[in-house]
C-alpha cells in the first residue's frame, strides 16, 4: 500500500495546535483531485487536512477481522511519525472505490485480450476471472464491515464515502483511463474547482450521481443490483454535515 510522504518537522509544528482531518484515498491522482479541495473546504486556521492513500479494501492480508485494524494502524503510524495522539484528530474520511464489488459472478466475464480488468457499467471484462471474483468479495466484505464503522482507534469519528466504479468515473466520467489520464484529469478537475468551492459542492452533492439523501441507505443503494459499477457517490453527505466551509 502506497502511503503520502508526511510533512516535515517544521511543518508539523506550524499544524500542532490544528485539528487533524486525515483523509484516505484509493489512488495518488486521487490526492491531486481533492487534496486542495478538502483543505479549502475546512477552515484552515483551524483544521489541518491530511491526506494518503492506498486500497486498504482490496488488500490480500484484509479480511472483515483485521480490516478496522488496519485503518488504525494507518492513522496510528502517521502519528507516531509526527508525535501526535489520537486526541489530536478531529475526523477519517475514507473515500472507496466500488471497483464493482456488488456485482453479481455473471458479470465477470472471462476476456482473454484484457490483461488488465476493463470496466464497463453493467460487467468486467478479465483475463483472470477467478481471481478478479475473489478480489471482489474480499472488498465486499470488508466494505461490509467498515462502511457503517463510526469509530477508528479508539474514538476518533470515521466515515466511508464511495466512489463509483471508482473517483476517474465520479469526478470525469471516464473508465479505464490510464495513468497518464488520471493525473491530467486529476490537475484539470483540482485547477477548475480549487477556487470556486460552490460550484464543487453542488457538482458533488446535486448532480444525477448523487446519493445524497440518508447516508445508510446511500449505502444500501449502491450495493444493489450492478450499481456498484454505474457513476455513483455518496461524498456530498460528508460536506452536508461540515459547519465550516
Amino acid at each position: 500500500m502506497r502511503k503520502s510522504h508526511w510533512h516535515s518537522e517544521r511543518q508539523v509544528r506550524s499544524v500542532a495546535r490544528k485539528k487533524i482531518v486525515f483523509v484516505i484515498v484509493e489512488g495518488p491522482s486521487d490526492d491531486e483531485a481533492l487534496g486542495v479541495i478538502f483543505s479549502r473546504l475546512y477552515n484552515k486556521n483551524a483544521v489541518h487536512v491530511e491526506i494518503t492513500h492506498g486500497d486498504i479494501t482490496s488488500e490480500l492480508s484484509a479480511v472483515p477481522g483485521n480490516i478496522a485494524s488496519k485503518i488504525g494502524n494507518l492513522i496510528r503510524g502517521y502519528a507516531k511519525s509526527n508525535h501526535y495522539r489520537a486526541a489530536d484528530f478531529q475526523e477519517v474520511i475514507h473515500l472507496i472505490d466500488m471497483d464493482g464489488a456488488y456485482i453479481p459472478e455473471t458479470a465477470v466475464v472471462e476476456d482473454l485480450e484484457k490483461k488488465k480488468p476493463f470496466y464497463t457499467t453493467t460487467e468486467i471484462r478479465t483475463a483472470k476471472p477467478v481471481q478478479l471474483s475473489a478480489r471482489n468479495k474480499r472488498k465486499r466484505e470488508n466494505i461490509d464491515r467498515i462502511c457503517f464503522m463510526h469509530k477508528v482507534w479508539g474514538s476518533i469519528p470515521y466515515s466511508a464515502y464511495y466512489m463509483s466504479a471508482n473517483l476517474d468515473h465520479v469526478l470525469y466520467d471516464k473508465l479505464n483511463s490510464t495513468d497518464d489520464e488520471k493525473e491530467n484529469d486529476a490537475y484539470a478537475f483540482a485547477k477548475k474547482y480549487k477556487d470556486h468551492l460552490e460550484d464543487f459542492l453542488t457538482f458533488i452533492s446535486d448532480s444525477d450521481f448523487s446519493v445524497c439523501s440518508d447516508f445508510r441507505e446511500s449505502w444500501e443503494y449502491i450495493k444493489a443490483e450492478r450499481r456498484s459499477l454505474e457513476r455513483h457517490t455518496n461524498l456530498g453527505i460528508c460536506f452536508k454535515t461540515m459547519k465550516d466551509y
